[in-house]
């Protein structure tokens, strides 16, 4: 009876042990997961940040744009520079950049 006692307590052990690592391991696997995680959060937060940057640059680009456009001086000059609107009797003529 002796030996009965000892190889279940034994065996008891070994199973409270077993289950102990495998809870160990697999706490240790999703605190990997979640460390993982949060980095690639804080790495896609980062490229974000900068894409929020670049579009707030473009956003005051477009306003500066905007406010020029509602002058009528300007907004003549453009649209003969870009649409080669002329003014009676004037002559466009125009000259190729130099390529790079």
């Amino acid at each position: 009876m002796a030996k009965r006692k000892v190889k279940k307590k034994a065996r008891r052990i070994a199973t409270f042990g077993l289950i102990s690592i495998a809870l160990i391991i697999f706490i240790v696997i999703t605190l990997g997961r979640v460390f993982f995680d949060i980095v690639d959060k804080y790495k896609e937060k980062r490229e974000l940040e900068n894409q929020l940057i670049a579009l707030q640059e473009k956003e005051k680009e477009l306003e500066n744009d905007v406010n020029k456009l509602e002058d009528p001086e300007y907004l003549a000059r453009y649209a003969r520079e870009k649409y080669f609107y002329s003014k009676d009797g004037e002559l466009i003529l125009r000259i190729p950049e130099d390529e790079k």
